[in-house]
């Protein structure tokens, strides 16, 4: 099975809503990857996918990658160098255990659902929605596979 049909077109939806709804709040950046495996480190993984996905190319610096690796039973959430540089260094350790919560109970788009408002709700604190902000990164979710 690939990765984009791992979540129902419904539960997909349901993601990318979350996500609009959460950068209403902020004028962070929340975006999902999904793919089947992941050899090594999640973290590692993560990391080179947000440089892969030009998540750096922010204005402020703010975004964030919720990584997850279905079939490895693996995932990340990291922050790019603006919200590192503002937040306090275990800012994702909340939305981590939440997501690890969800996951272990198969309801992935509802923990990804319930982590991506909880970051726009965090992030709103440090990057507060701006009149002139734009989207400068897709809602969509990106697959791997």
């Amino acid at each position: 099975m690939a990765s984009s049909e791992f979540l129902s077109k419904s539960e997909q939806s349901q993601i990318v809503k979350a996500i609009e709804s959460a950068e209403l709040n902020t004028s962070g950046e929340i975006r999902v990857h999904l793919e089947s495996t992941c050899a090594g480190d999640p973290v590692a993984r993560t990391v080179y996918l947000f440089g892969k996905l030009g998540m750096h190319k922010t204005r402020e610096r703010n975004g964030v990658l919720i990584y997850i690796a279905w079939k490895s039973h693996k995932f990340a959430i990291i922050g790019d160098s603006g919200i590192n540089s503002k937040v306090p260094e275990n800012f994702w350790e909340e939305e981590k255990e939440i997501l690890l919560g969800f996951l272990k109970e198969g309801k992935i788009a509802d923990g990804l659902t319930e982590v991506i408002k909880l970051a726009g709700n965090k992030l709103k604190e440090f990057f507060p929605y701006q009149q002139d902000d734009t989207n400068e990164q897709s809602n969509e979710i990106s697959f791997g596979d």
